[in-house]
């Protein structure tokens, strides 16, 4: 198979590909990488010196794609299925992409920064910059909310790159910062993407690993 998707099913950023490779039934071999194996971790440094997934490796071209959204648009380009990620108007391309990078940078990296202070050990806290990704997940989720008011999808059309970005980092932000009653726009649209199938493969395949998760 000449896909190969470096990955671990409970990591955010991972479920981003995972999504795109499901919609499109798109052929691959899932490897786990357990970052705390100090082989498998080397391994992946091996492909992508930074050390972190996902990674996807393209045997038949040799081809090693680092970071989720490069690799979706790989996939929409060399392993186009069905569904397409990225729309072919250039004007509905760039906004995709830049709802991509809204969720991506404001919602899904101040998620992590809440997420992962919490397995801190108490005096190695970040107190201030967890209250600053507070404040930045509860501004990203009133502009989510006025824009989902227009339309029930993050590009208001197909599903497409946007929503593969919107639902980890939405389905993570809620346990970080929850939504509240105020944003029932958010909360019906996390809903829809729970119901599509290639979402609930991905949610099968992390909820081995959820007991992980920092409450």
């Amino acid at each position: 198979m000449s896909l190969t998707l470096h990955f671990h099913p409970l990591a955010s950023f991972c479920w981003k590909p995972l999504i795109a490779l499901y919609e499109n039934d798109t052929p691959f071999t899932p490897k786990l990488v357990d970052l705390s194996h100090e082989a498998e971790r080397a391994a992946l440094q091996a492909l992508w010196p930074i050390g972190k997934f996902p990674v996807l490796r393209d045997e038949a071209r040799d081809q090693t794609v680092p970071e989720s959204s490069v690799i979706i648009e790989y996939l929409d380009r060399h392993y186009p299925g069905r569904t397409m990620f990225i729309p072919g108007d250039a004007d509905r391309a760039w906004q995709a992409r830049l709802r991509d990078r809204f969720y991506d940078l404001y919602v899904h990296l101040p998620m992590q920064k809440i997420m992962l202070d919490r397995l801190r050990d108490a005096d190695r806290q970040d107190r201030q910059g967890v209250e600053e990704a507070r404040a930045q997940l509860r501004i990203s989720y009133g502009m989510i909310e006025a824009q989902m008011a227009a339309g029930g999808r993050a590009m208001e059309e197909t599903f497409g790159l946007a929503d593969c970005a919107a639902f980890p980092a939405l389905f993570y932000g809620g346990m970080a910062e929850p939504f509240g009653s105020t944003h029932a726009n958010i909360t019906a649209y996390l809903e829809c993407l729970k119901a599509r199938p290639s979402v609930q493969r991905v949610l099968q395949e992390a909820e081995p690993y959820f007991h992980m998760v920092p409450k």
